[in-house]
């Protein structure tokens, strides 16, 4: 299977694979306040951006991780990027981030339930695995409405964080 041009469809959402031509809009939603419970800090600039996004372009070819854009399914608009990291792992990771501006619309649990179904149905996953700050109370919600319970707690250096166990959604490969 390949990743490069994947769409997956969830109303009102559609999560299509990153490509380089995402890159500004991307960047251009990428702030200090978003980042502060996230484990990287912002890109200084769209030059510095640019090496994180050959690489996420890099990953998404040798299938080591998935990157996707997250837009309104029928207005186009740019919500956030979703992200399946160690995809060839048994316990992949799911990561999402949502525009500040849209924070409160419900669309990361959205994606992340969508994303997860998808994985579940394609790929052989035992559980997810979750990590986010103990204080980002909106992700910790999305990781316990699909069942994420917490298996491990650490010191990251910019926040307390705790990594849920998400189960594989009903229609898994098992």
């Amino acid at each position: 299977m390949t990743y490069t041009d994947l769409i997956i469809e969830f109303s009102p959402l559609k999560l299509c694979t990153f490509h380089a031509t995402d890159a500004t809009e991307v960047y251009r939603h990428i702030t200090p306040t978003l980042t502060r419970y996230m484990s990287w800090n912002p890109p200084a600039n769209p030059i510095e951006f640019k090496q994180v996004w050959q690489q996420w372009l890099k990953d998404i070819e040798t299938e080591k991780e998935l990157v996707l854009i997250i837009r309104h399914d029928t207005l186009n608009e740019f919500l956030g990027v979703a992200a399946l990291h160690q995809l060839q792992s048994k316990t992949p990771e799911l990561g999402i981030w949502i525009r500040e501006d849209r924070h409160g619309s419900r669309y990361g649990r959205t994606a992340i339930y969508a994303l997860a179904d998808w994985a579940s149905k394609h790929l052989d996953i035992e559980h997810f695995i979750y990590p986010v700050a103990v204080d980002n109370l909106a992700s910790r919600a999305i990781a316990e409405a699909l069942g994420g319970t917490i298996y491990q707690q650490e010191k990251k250096p910019k926040y307390q964080s705790v990594t849920y166990a998400i189960p594989a959604l009903t229609h898994n490969l098992h």
